[in-house]
């Protein structure tokens, strides 16, 4: 009797700790220079004119040193 529940708890154990080994198999292609993922609302407020410009001026007063 014993023999056999320390199986059962060994077979508990095991399948316990290999449950957490899951990893999604979704795996998601994605192309160079191409967002496919969901709606970006930054996205829309960096194609607008003034944006571009003044993150190129940040990363020029802060790059200019290097």
């Amino acid at each position: 009797m014993n023999r056999a529940l320390a199986l059962a708890l060994l077979a508990l154990v095991l399948a316990a700790g290999l449950s957490g080994c899951y990893e999604d198999p979704g795996v998601t292609m994605f192309e160079p220079h191409q967002y496919k993922g969901k709606n970006d609302p930054l996205l829309a407020k960096l194609q607008q004119g003034g944006l571009q410009a003044e993150l190129q001026t940040r990363f020029q007063q802060v790059q200019t040193d290097r």
